[in-house]
């Protein structure tokens, strides 16, 4: 039996074609959900979008549920996970997930950024008060800009949206992520991306990763006393204490983190498995929700 404070119940939800089916089906392979991971346009399939109809459409019309299993720092983190449909016309589907997830991602594209059904998201994710995590997919896109979708995400959504990475090239050139809590940098090998291989961060990228996690700390400063404090005594700052904060901002609402990869070319996904399992609410990090007796209009 996996104790509460280890299960995440989120959802990925995103305006459509921004990728969230196709980072649906990775994060089941790289769970070890499935072992063979299926195309959206491909002969098999994908795993959530199973009705012959979303096969044919190439989207995802009624939302999926599935569950898996990430390890973190050699803990089990059971993920409960829904894959909803990004089309306006079925976003009563989204609307009804919402309503009992704990958390959840919202997945951009690194080129189209913001779309009109990402605020939809955003507007419903805020309603019923879901902590989220943004992830800015397609990073191996031509026109592809993760710091245009930031600040999108903070001037069309007003979400305190803060990159918790660096990218490693971009476009045809993307290669990896830089993870500017441990400054390292993060490569996906092997056929499928299923090797992830961290490595010291490039020569001509360590002034611009330095400079973005100079910005980062300065965003998380507001959170933290002690974050603040290390930060003005030129002291050390431990990955501990930026992770914590992170969290509790994240849980509090107050913060948006974001991550980059690209699901199509099987790099980014492990490290966003990591940020579920850090930052999102298990179901005792959130508040109870009352109900309504149909009869009477009791709530309780």
């Amino acid at each position: 039996m996996i104790p509460r404070k280890h299960i995440r119940n989120i959802g990925i939800s995103a305006h459509i074609d921004s990728g969230k089916t196709t980072l649906s089906e990775r994060i089941l392979y790289y769970t070890g959900k499935i072992h063979a991971m299926g195309e959206i346009k491909g002969s098999r399939g994908t795993t959530m979008d199973s009705n012959p109809i979303e096969q044919a459409k190439g989207i995802t019309i009624t939302s999926a549920a599935t569950s898996c299993q990430w390890r973190r720092n050699e803990t089990k983190i059971q993920i409960n996970l829904i894959d909803t449909p990004g089309h306006v016309d079925f976003t009563i589907e989204v609307e009804r997930s919402l309503r009992v997830l704990d958390g959840a991602v919202m997945v951009l594209c690194a080129v189209a950024g913001v779309q009109s059904q990402s605020v939809t998201v955003d507007r419903q994710m805020k309603r019923y008060r879901v902590p989220r995590i943004a992830f800015i997919n397609k990073m191996d896109r031509a026109g592809a800009n993760p710091d245009s979708v930031v600040q999108a995400l903070r001037q069309r959504l007003g979400l305190n949206a803060v990159l918790l990475q660096y990218p490693i090239g971009c476009e045809a050139e993307f290669e990896g992520v830089i993870d500017l809590i441990e400054m390292k940098a993060h490569y996906f090998k092997g056929e499928n991306g299923e090797l992830r291989r961290v490595k010291a961060i490039p020569d001509q990228l360590r002034l611009s990763a330095q400079t973005a996690r100079e910005k980062m700390l300065d965003a998380l400063s507001l959170f933290s006393e002690p974050l603040t404090e290390c930060l003005l005594g030129g002291e050390p700052i431990p990955a501990d204490l930026i992770v914590q904060t992170i969290r509790q901002a994240t849980l509090n609402l107050e913060l948006t983190p974001v991550l980059l990869g690209s699901a199509y070319k099987n790099k980014g996904v492990q490290t966003l498995l990591d940020a579920i399992a850090d930052y999102l609410p298990s179901p005792v990090d959130r508040e109870a929700i009352g109900g309504v007796e149909v009869k009477t209009g009791f709530c309780g």
